[in-house]
């Protein structure tokens, strides 16, 4: 292979590296936006991952270029090591960037530039973007799901409901439940329904009510005896009910209220109550149905989002589209949401990029500590330049990686 050959093929492997940050860039802005309207907790793993993996891609990309090159054509001083400074470039550079580069002061004219609500509102706009945005989104969660362990998912999700109902009070739940029910008066439908229901019973079966009369009656009395106390029964009867359906403040409405208002105090302060609701729990909560219970809420969630997530218009995919629409059109004309997005990028810009530069340096200093001489700078980039665009990418994966095994175990620990 030629030097031409291999010139094509450095700058054909610089491109790669560089797109793959870019897409972690794209990918954490997109999460972050995601992550303040909808509280699903995989939006948490794909922002850490891509974060931290844009950390590791910038620290490696300027070490590589530093090696060769001046970074972006800019002649800063102890760059372009090789062929400059072969003696103290293990020990020099790291700190000359942390020191110089990646000062506050330098970097904070660039984050103050960043208006990235703008660019991630033309983008969002387009509908080609949307789909491929929702594709991979729908990809990555897939893949999730694929890879999660059942039996451990299941585990978890016994484990925590054990938690919450450990010390669940359901006699509790059950007073308070019917103290708000009939705080809101919404039982006095019922009474209302239960009254028109008897009241049409007792005229619908007056034929009913006459058998029993005259079954109960004595043989002496006449039929027309019975028949007209029959008759009174059902009269008075429907006659009550009726008044009951109609009169909202009768007297049985009060008392039914009253005993209602007795029995939920019942349930929550006597012990029986209490022991009754704890032994129903125990019966319902065993290990085994608890387990099976768990089970089934898994695979009926992933059974439902992998067929959401599959499907081309699946209902999902339409809303995150819809949403996405929406969220594109809020960026380009609410001026406040515009601002308090930018001053948010360029904090988290800034603090992050801060908080990392040592490792930059480090990372710098170690890389290029052991390189000689002038007349190999340019021949060696040819050489090795195409292998070390591989440190970026390995940088940006490792980088994501560690960043999503960080926040991982302080999601599960802390």
């Amino acid at each position: 292979m030629n030097d031409e050959e291999k010139k094509i093929q450095l700058r054909k492997y610089k491109m790669f590296a560089t797109g793959l940050f870019v897409l972690m860039a794209v990918v954490f802005v997109l999460m972050t936006i995601l992550e303040k309207r909808n509280p699903a907790h995989w939006i948490g793993y794909i922002r850490a991952f891509s974060e931290a993996a844009m950390v590791g891609a910038l620290a490696d990309w300027f070490a590589v270029t530093a090696l060769f090159n001046y970074p972006l054509g800019i002649k800063i001083p102890h760059t372009n090591l090789i062929e400059n400074s072969k003696e103290r470039i293990g020990d020099n550079l790291g700190n000359f960037v942390v020191s110089n580069f990646l000062s506050p002061q330098n970097i904070r004219p660039y984050i103050q530039k960043i208006k990235i609500s703008n660019f991630v509102g033309d983008w969002l706009c387009k509908k080609r973007n949307q789909e491929v945005l929702v594709q991979e989104l729908s990809g990555m969660v897939l893949n999730i799901l694929h890879k999660l362990d059942d039996a451990a998912v299941v585990n978890f999700i016994s484990n925590k409901a054990r938690e919450m109902t450990d010390d669940l009070k359901i006699n509790q739940i059950v007073g308070n439940g019917i103290e708000y029910v009939l705080d809101k008066n919404d039982h006095q439908k019922l009474i209302t329904n239960l009254s028109k229901q008897i009241k049409d019973y007792v005229v619908n079966n007056q034929e009913i009510v006459k058998e029993r009369v005259k079954k109960e009656s004595f043989f002496l009395i006449p039929k027309f005896v019975d028949n007209s106390i029959a008759e009174k029964i059902t009269g008075g009867l429907s006659k009550f009910f009726e008044e009951v359906e109609n009169d909202p403040n009768h007297s049985l409405r009060v008392e039914i209220t009253q005993k209602l208002y007795a029995f939920s105090a019942e349930i929550q302060t006597e012990e029986r109550w209490a022991e009754a609701f704890r032994t129903i729990k125990n019966d319902f909560l065993k290990e085994e149905k608890l387990t099976q219970y768990s089970h089934d809420i898994w695979n009926s969630i992933k059974k439902s989002l992998t067929k959401e997530l599959e499907e081309e218009n699946s209902a999902l995919k339409n809303y995150l589209g819809k949403n996405l629409t929406e969220l594109s059109e809020n960026l380009k004309t609410d001026e406040k949401l515009q601002h308090k997005i930018d001053h948010w990028v360029r904090v988290t810009a800034y603090k992050y990029i801060l908080k990392n530069t040592h490792q930059a340096g480090n990372l710098i200093s170690s890389t290029v500590g052991n390189w000689k001489g002038k007349e190999l700078s340019e021949k060696l980039e040819l050489e090795v330049g195409k292998d070390l665009q591989f440190i970026r990418v390995n940088g940006t994966i490792v980088g994501g990686l560690v960043g999503l095994i960080i926040y991982t175990v302080t999601n599960f620990f802390f």
